[in-house]
């Protein structure tokens, strides 16, 4: 039988019990559909402009309400859960904005720390205001993911990730089919690169990838561009959600994906840094 992934989108506000709630549901109508993994979004525990907030969330690995409440979502509806991100206590005293990745029955089976931080001026994002410096809140990680999942060999990446094709490439090395990325890109850096950016990693690496988006004004001056999408390794959108809470569905064929990397074999082709 063919697997199904869905791609979660949330407008995740402050309060940590309510996007625990809106999470849950949005997971119970994915296993619903047929769905054997679903992502969620980057921060969809909590969408916030304030640093001590963020600080006063964070989780020590492995003990924490929103891990208790990953590990029972999954065991709940029975499907993989690749967790969006949540902050987690550093020993520099600074967090990590992790990814983890539970199985259908709630036991945590990977870990990923976003590798690279967004730190932007507001003056470098045309037609945005915003600011961002992430390192001066979060470590970057170092490690890069790739696990067996029931979509097949999943590689994990985060938001700004996925400006940095070498990421990818290295995922190549691990035998990656589909690549989850939670994110809560920017609606300006959204509006311009966001599907180009999702079809060029899926085309140029032939795999799947399931983006699951924060989509929605969160509070005055933070608003993100949504549009969660899943995308085979042609480039093709196969299923989109655009504006506000929702989710996306679709097959993950690799029989598909076998045929085109044979057909279309670019990734033995490659001569540089394989």
């Amino acid at each position: 039988m063919t697997p199904q992934a869905a791609v979660i989108q949330m407008k995740s506000s402050p309060d940590v019990t309510s996007n625990l709630a809106w999470a849950n549901g949005l997971l119970a109508q994915a296993a619903r559909g047929g769905a054997q993994l679903a992502v969620l979004p980057e921060n969809f525990a909590c969408m916030t402009p304030h640093a001590e907030h963020l600080h006063a969330i964070a989780e020590d690995f492995g003990c924490g309400r929103i891990q208790d409440a990953l590990a029972q979502m999954a065991k709940r509806h029975g499907v993989w859960l690749v967790g969006g991100t949540l902050p987690l206590r550093n020993e520099d005293g600074r967090l990590s904005n992790a990814c983890l990745v539970f199985d259908e029955r709630g036991i945590l089976q990977r870990r990923y720390d976003k590798i690279h931080l967004f730190d932007v001026s507001g003056d470098a994002i045309i037609g945005g205001g915003e600011t961002h410096q992430e390192s001066a809140h979060f470590a970057p990680g170092h490690e890069v993911v790739v696990i067996d999942s029931p979509v097949g060999r999943l590689g994990l990446a985060i938001c700004y990730d996925l400006r940095f094709p070498e990421l990818f490439r290295h995922m190549l090395a691990q035998n990656v089919e589909v690549i989850a990325l939670p994110a809560a890109f920017t609606h300006a850096t959204g509006q311009a690169h966001w599907e180009v950016l999702l079809r060029a990693r899926a085309i140029e690496n032939q795999c799947f990838i399931l983006a699951a988006a924060q989509g929605g004004e969160h509070f005055p001056g933070r608003r993100t561009f949504g549009h969660s999408q899943i995308i085979d390794p042609w480039g093709t959108v196969l299923n989109e959600h655009t504006h506000g809470w929702g989710l996306a569905l679709s097959e993950i064929d690799h029989t598909q994906q076998s045929e085109l990397r044979t057909r279309f074999p670019t990734l033995r082709h490659r001569q540089i840094g394989c």
